[in-house]
């Protein structure tokens, strides 16, 4: 067994998925993304022993082209992100009522394997195809099972399939460049490619583009708030707490190994976009009245916060990055499931409609207040790791960086807890709150368990990730 099982039980999965019919869809897709887990778990217990599990076989001649798919431990621990999320995504769904369901969850699981091709694909080429088909899917799931109006909600998704559409044009152009340097797309190959400084330049602006765009950092975020708004939860889930890590780990495994010196000359301007997006994200997270767009601004500061860090070029830096991006996923998922519950059972997503919800449901508010915490950094959850090594990176790049970031992360603290007390305290709401199930209490359950787990002993991830991030700072930092 090596990477490439896992991609083939969540397409498989996928198309299984549609051809059971509505009735069993959901069960179906529950089944093959846990399956697609179970087989990265394992596949990660044969890597750390030794085993070699990556799957390398040339596709094409010419243009020389390598159906390749790379486990390390970075690749490892995003796919695990990956297939961790989706039965989580999956079962948070079951108690809504979804029309043409076998579509709904085949797209799930086809975008799951898109973005775990991805997060393994060493081919620059493949790589840029498992990239944009993560696209179609998240744009349909968007557009036919979204909030809001028709025309409303069209408008926000063609926006955010043509803004991330046409930035990553830019990549592929950079691509065919580098191939023409290289003679073939693998990362290992374009890492040792001769670029002159100017060549270097467009190289990096060509990633960046694509990557702030999907990530997103300010200006390029404009697409991000409403489509969140107006996409299903599950939607949002993937969004969110996947796919804009699919940015992030890109920065960190193409953009700085192989265009890194104008990373150096430029490092006050990027790590800059990415502390003025926590300062934006978190001002306007105060002024929103709904509670899945606060999410989206507040999501909007914490990604800043890790492009920044990404951009210090440290190995705190990156290595905080790393730790934040699987942290933040979890968190997010959660948080947004938890707004899925309220608003699914007061018929609004407006906080001033919420209110008294710990009074009929004091296990549920209780789950949302560690979500709450977590999402603020708190000491023992696992954000907090994440975000005081990117707190350090930023100190050792400049201490005003830390100091201005440090500050603005208050105000994170300051819309998460209103937000909670206007939501879960304050008058009570006249609608009935129901306690949650089983199956919800399960999923909080679940992500709750991560993030204080690894808040408590983060040490089998930062030992796993550690040896191969020394390694890519090596590649990073060569021209210093």
């Amino acid at each position: 067994m090596d990477i490439s099982f896992v991609l083939i039980i969540l397409l498989f999965g996928a198309a299984a998925s549609y051809f059971v019919g509505d009735k069993w869809a959901s069960k179906a897709a529950l089944i093959f993304s846990t399956a697609a887990f179970a087989a990265t778990a394992y596949l990660t217990y044969k890597y750390t022993g030794g085993a070699s599990v990556s799957y390398i076989k040339t596709w094409v001649e010419n243009p020389m082209i390598i159906l390749g798919f790379q486990a390390d431990s970075l690749s490892l621990t995003m796919l695990l992100l990956t297939t961790a999320l989706t039965p989580i995504i999956i079962l948070a769904t079951f108690r809504n009522s979804i029309n043409n369901s076998r579509t709904f969850y085949a797209l799930i699981l086809f975008m799951a394997f898109a973005m775990a091709g991805t997060f393994v694909s060493v081919d620059g080429f493949v790589y840029y195809i498992f990239w944009e088909l993560s696209l179609i899917p998240i744009y349909f799931i968007s557009l036919l099972w979204g909030n809001g109006d028709w025309e409303s909600r069209k408008k926000a998704v063609v926006k955010f399939f043509i803004y991330t559409f046409a930035g990553s044009l830019f990549m592929l152009v950079a691509f065919i460049y580098l191939y023409q340097k290289g003679g073939n797309f693998l990362n290992t190959t374009l890492y040792r490619a001769i670029l002159t400084d100017k060549e270097q330049f467009f190289i990096f602006l060509a990633f960046f583009l694509a990557y702030a765009i999907k990530i997103p950092i300010i200006p390029f975020h404009t697409w991000q708030a409403n489509v969140y708004q107006k996409s299903p939860t599950a939607g949002t889930m993937l969004l969110s707490g996947i796919m804009l890590k699919m940015a992030i780990y890109s920065i960190i495994r193409w953009q700085l190994p192989i265009a890194p010196k104008p990373a150096t000359e430029y490092m006050y301007v990027f790590v800059g976009l990415g502390i003025a997006g926590v300062i934006y994200g978190s001002i306007l997270a105060l002024k929103q009245t709904d509670i899945k767009k606060l999410l989206a601004y507040s999501s909007l500061a914490h990604v800043g916060l890790i492009a920044a860090g990404a951009y210090t070029l440290t190995l705190d830096g990156i290595r905080g990055a790393f730790l934040q991006m699987l942290a933040h996923g979890f968190v997010v998922v959660g948080l947004f499931y938890a707004a899925e519950i309220i608003s699914r059972r007061y018929a609004t997503g407006e906080i001033s409609e919420m209110g008294g919800i710990r009074v009929q449901t004091p296990k549920f508010a209780s789950m949302f207040m560690i979500l709450v915490l977590a999402s603020v950094a708190m000491p023992l959850t696992f954000n907090f790791i994440g975000e005081f090594e990117l707190l350090y990176s930023m100190a050792q790049t400049h201490i005003w960086f830390a100091v201005i970031a440090g500050t603005t992360i208050i105000l994170g603290a300051f819309y998460m807890l209103k937000m909670f007390q206007q939501v879960m305290l304050g008058e009570q709401n006249a609608k009935p709150f129901a306690d949650v199930t089983f199956g919800e209490a399960f999923v909080f359950i679940a992500i709750i368990a991560v993030l204080i787990f690894f808040g408590i002993y983060p040490k089998p991830i930062t030992e796993f990730i550690t040896p191969e991030l020394e390694r890519l700072v090596r590649i990073i930092n060569r021209f210093n």
